[in-house]
């Protein structure tokens, strides 16, 4: 992904006289939307490991009953930043990430729209991850009020409960500065010939994306800064004793929160969008229904956002609104599942790396919308509220559905990065690996959370032991099939081991970026590709 472009230059030189920088300065100062792309990946892998050792403390706590390794207040600051590491340090930055080497690749642009912010809003993140990650060692520890930072406990934290906020703030403004960048690019920088209804889904599912975050990161911003005036400048915002309301917090987070959700699965569903026709050889099944259903699913997400507080009191009229809503905004995931079983059917597809983990989402992705169903019935879910069966449910959704989709999309586009075929039997292995300690982990989640097991608690009684131990089991294995991707595929690949990749080394793939050669040159279509009627090929 990164020392291998060094030689990627060939071919296009001649336009630009300096070649491109070398050495630190090259990464320090760079504008060119792949080497951004790189570092966006590199950094969100960085924080993905980090994520995972915090998770594995979690889980080594909770092996067996007692308090074995850590005290309640040291576990409740693990999940905590586990949480807010893994949203806003890995998933998030893996898409723009993502977005940064594929979307002009795609849409036959020369770079990103404004190449210089694009620099700025990687490297606002270097700062925001050091505090984060630096809060364990501030005076208390670090933020230990839930990921979703709830009044009151969030009043009562210390110091690092500020840098936890001042971090958001960070990470908010580089994600508005990315989601501006991608929509400027889409919208202004397309090839001639190729319209909006022609561009590929991930183009689509990030342009749509892009808004939302445009929409919603004020929105979190807002409820955080709220937190830090009531914390030091005696408003009462969310402190019930003077007048305040820790409730809306929640509908001021969640407002925020649910159209979070679909920033972290929309890409992913675009990324799915690309390999299942690739390896099913066959034309995406509905694309127009698939770019309406995006669209349906931004819409809707902003109407859903209390069905995470059926348990705060909200009159019977509210819970039946916002059951409803949410019983309808899974029509347009459905549809989009639907569609790409569809594009297999009697498609005459292969397994190579990427179409598993494309399947493997799709199959472990639907298990975890169905259990969102479930929690959408309010009477339910005021019994599961808070309880491991929901832990079991959004990890379904955001490691099964988000991390799955970047690891196809990582099989799929891998040789275009780097120039060389990661061996099919390391992207098996992987996957299969992932998908059996990922379940093992995960499912039996479950049962604790319909025994009525409350999460962020340290210790427990015995008769949650068994599953646990299994849960715990689980997760050590997933971390290492992790470990092994680092260092048996990732790492080789970025040093160009292994067969040279042609410029389309799948054979059903469609898209602009199988016309320029592998690994990509570090500057492409400096002048617009001229498309055939399809818009995926170059024609002369």
């Amino acid at each position: 992904m990164s020392a291998v472009l060094d030689h990627g230059g060939h071919g296009h030189d001649h336009d630009d006289h300096h070649g491109h920088p070398h050495g630190w300065r090259r990464w320090v100062y760079a504008t060119n939307h792949k080497d951004i792309g790189t570092l966006y990946m590199l950094f969100a892998l960085t924080m993905l490991m980090i994520g995972g050792v915090l998770a594995l403390g979690i889980r080594a706590e909770l092996f067996q009953p007692g308090l074995q390794l850590v005290n309640p207040e040291l576990f409740n600051q693990l999940t905590t930043m586990h949480g807010i590491i893994m949203v806003f340090g890995a998933i998030m930055p893996a898409f723009v990430g993502f977005a940064n080497w594929m979307l002009p690749l795609q849409i036959g642009a020369s770079d990103m729209a404004f190449a210089r912010m694009n620099n700025f809003s990687f490297w606002l993140m270097i700062p925001a991850a050091l505090m984060l990650v630096g809060s364990f060692f501030m005076p208390g520890g670090a933020p230990a009020a839930g990921w979703t930072l709830y009044a009151p406990l969030t009043l009562q934290m210390g110091p690092s409960m500020d840098a936890g906020i001042f971090a958001m703030h960070i990470l908010g403004a580089s994600s508005i500065m990315g989601s501006i960048n991608i929509i400027v690019t889409i919208l202004n920088m397309r090839a001639p010939g190729m319209t909006l209804m022609k561009m590929p889904m991930f183009a689509w599912t990030w342009l749509i994306t892009a808004y939302l975050l445009i929409a919603v990161m004020p929105v979190l911003a807002g409820a955080i800064t709220m937190t830090l005036t009531d914390r030091h400048f005696g408003t009462s915002f969310f402190n019930p004793a003077g007048g305040g309301d820790p409730v809306m917090y929640q509908h001021i987070f969640w407002f925020f929160g649910h159209p979070e959700v679909y920033i972290m699965i929309l890409p992913a569903f675009g990324i799915i969008s690309q390999i299942v026709p690739a390896f099913a050889r066959k034309k995406l099944f509905g694309y127009a229904s698939m770019v309406y259903a995006t669209a349906s699913i931004a819409i809707l997400s902003f109407i859903v956002w209390a069905h995470h507080m059926f348990a705060t009191g909200m009159p019977v009229t509210g819970q039946l609104f916002f059951m409803y809503a949410t019983m309808l905004i899974s029509v347009p995931t459905g549809v989009k599942v639907f569609n790409w079983i569809a594009t297999m059917w009697k498609g005459s597809m292969t397994f190579e790396a990427p179409m598993l983990w494309a399947v493997g989402f799709i199959f472990v992705f639907t298990m975890g919308g169905f259990t969102g169903l479930i929690c959408s019935v309010a009477p339910i879910d005021i019994q599961i509220q808070d309880t491991y069966y929901v832990v079991a449910h959004f990890h379904y959704v955001l490691v099964a559905g988000s991390l799955f989709a970047l690891f196809a999309g990582f099989y799929y586009w891998a040789p275009k990065w780097t120039g060389v075929m990661v061996p099919e039997w390391k992207g098996k292995l992987h996957f299969w690996w992932s998908l059996i300690a990922f379940n093992v982990t995960f499912f039996p989640m479950h049962f604790l959370g319909l025994a009525g097991m409350p999460r962020r608690y340290a210790d427990y009684p015995m008769q949650f032991a068994d599953f646990n131990a299994i849960a715990s089991v689980g997760a050590f294995f997933f971390g290492f099939a992790q470990v092994f991707f680092i260092f048996v595929v990732l790492i080789p690949a970025m040093r160009g081991k292994g067969q040279p990749a042609p410029a389309k080394p799948w054979e059903g793939a469609e898209g602009l970026e199988w016309e320029v050669p592998s690994p990509a040159p570090f500057h492409t279509f400096e002048n617009p590709p001229k498309l055939d009627a399809t818009a995926t090929r170059v024609i002369g």
